[in-house]
């Protein structure tokens, strides 16, 4: 399977999982597609018949509510049946809202932000100390590198010259209900990394051969932890989801939200990718009226436009 391939599918499978469960952070999810699908076929060590292998390099989605990312990732590529992920977010389900290490090829459970880097830094301290040549790769969100626990393990990752350590923000540039810079500006983000001693990479999330390049450019010996900041577009791959903070909580209701979302998808289908919901697509669908609430600016400052810091 090529990254562009599995980027599809787990687009596909994303847009599924939350519109059966009525899950949230479908936006998430499609703009850290490309980043997980480029991991899992052209990066990372990994044997899903064996997902406790001690050589295997380790992966932590520290945005875990983008965990139907993972859960796709991890059933397109064998660790379990495909056919289970239709039970996301459903009582009783391994696959929980957010991700579980009760999954197999899941390491960390996730959730709570700002916890997946300081793991991941743990686990590359115990790998340099136990001399293993395995890499640690955690995927976070821009807008959790609010938390100040991020920030720790960028110095403690510096320090103890972490060079198996890799970081990847999905800097899709939208938190919750705004963009970053209106909650909680961050900018310059690559200059902070630097500040902190990390090597740091800058390129399109979304584009696979430069998220190739980038990964095959890191220095093995570098002694210093690597940064790749991942300029990524919140709802890539949906057009009325591109951009749009609805779509962080939100889920494709029945009708035209899920009709179209699906039929975005196939007409950006690679080949060799089969749809096992919808194989031809939505033969007739549903779509938006002139009463429907799409287009608009969603973020809180589109109705409150705070100006204590002018005056």
């Amino acid at each position: 399977m090529t990254s562009e391939q599995l980027a599809w599918k787990i687009r596909r499978h994303g847009i599924e999982m939350t519109h059966l469960s009525g899950g949230s952070h479908i936006g998430a999810v499609m703009s850290v597609a490309d980043i997980i699908a480029v991991l899992y076929t052209d990066v990372m060590n990994y044997r899903p018949g064996e997902p406790d292998w001690k050589d295997r390099d380790r992966f932590i989605l520290s945005k875990g509510h983008a965990g139907a990312s993972i859960y796709a990732a991890l059933a397109e590529t064998g660790f379990f049946d495909v056919e289970e992920l239709k039970t996301h977010y459903a009582n009783g389900s391994r696959l929980s809202g957010h991700v579980s290490h009760h999954l197999p090829g899941v390491d960390f459970s996730t959730g709570s932000l700002g916890h997946g880097l300081s793991a991941g830094a743990g686990m590359a301290y115990a790998a340099k100390k136990d001399q293993a040549d395995h890499k640690v790769y955690v995927v976070l969100g821009d807008g959790e590198c609010d938390e100040g626990s991020v920030w720790e393990a960028a110095l403690f990752a510096h320090h103890y010259g972490l060079d198996n350590l890799v970081a990847i923000v999905d800097h899709n540039h939208m938190q919750s209900l705004d963009t970053c810079e209106n909650t909680l500006e961050i900018e310059d983000f690559a200059s902070k990394w630097e500040s902190f001693g990390w090597n740091v990479i800058e390129i399109d999330g979304n584009d696979h051969d430069r998220l190739k390049s980038a990964f095959a450019s890191i220095e093995a010996d570098s002694h210093k932890p690597t940064v790749i900041i991942a300029n990524t577009v919140k709802g890539k791959g949906v057009s009325f989801m591109e951009g749009d903070i609805l779509w962080h909580y939100r889920f494709p209701h029945d009708g035209w939200e899920y009709d179209c979302a699906v039929n975005e998808l196939h007409r950006s289908m690679p080949e060799g990718v089969e749809d096992c919901y919808t194989p031809d697509g939505i033969p007739d669908p549903a779509l938006p009226g002139p009463e429907d609430d799409v287009g608009n600016d969603h973020t809180i400052t589109a109705t409150w436009h705070p100006s204590y810091r002018r005056r």
